[in-house]
């Protein structure tokens, strides 16, 4: 059976508690970091906070990103996705889904919950 040793996991999500600073509600996925605070951005924040890596349930290890509260909306449209970045490096780190399409109207707020982001145990 393959294994990896927790640090090779957590190295490689510490990058997310390290380096990413803006999180941005996008209109789709986002595939680069253009288009993550460019071209499909309808709001973001930058009052980030992503948890050191823990053990995931179901083997593995994760972080968690602490829910927004204060999201700036920059655009009005339909949010279904996430993008996390790192702006001093322009580098896209993580996207997800939402955990429902959310309608967003220029010069509002958006909130979102705590996600989770990690890596299964090898199989």
């Amino acid at each position: 059976m393959a294994t990896l040793n927790d640090r090779v996991f957590d190295n490689g999500l510490t990058v997310l508690d390290t380096e990413a600073n803006r999180i941005d509600i996008t209109s789709q996925e986002a595939t680069t970091y253009t288009d993550a605070t460019s071209t499909s951005t309808l709001g973001n924040s930058t009052s980030l906070s992503i948890g050191a890596p823990a053990d995931r349930a179901g083997g593995g290890r994760e972080v968690t990103v602490a829910a927004i509260t204060d999201g700036s909306v920059t655009g009005t449209g339909t949010a279904t996705h996430y993008a996390i970045v790192d702006t001093i490096n322009s580098r896209l780190l993580a996207t997800g889904s939402l955990s429902a399409p959310q309608a967003v109207t220029f010069g509002n707020t958006f909130t979102l919950s705590s996600v989770a982001i990690g890596i299964p145990d090898p199989a």
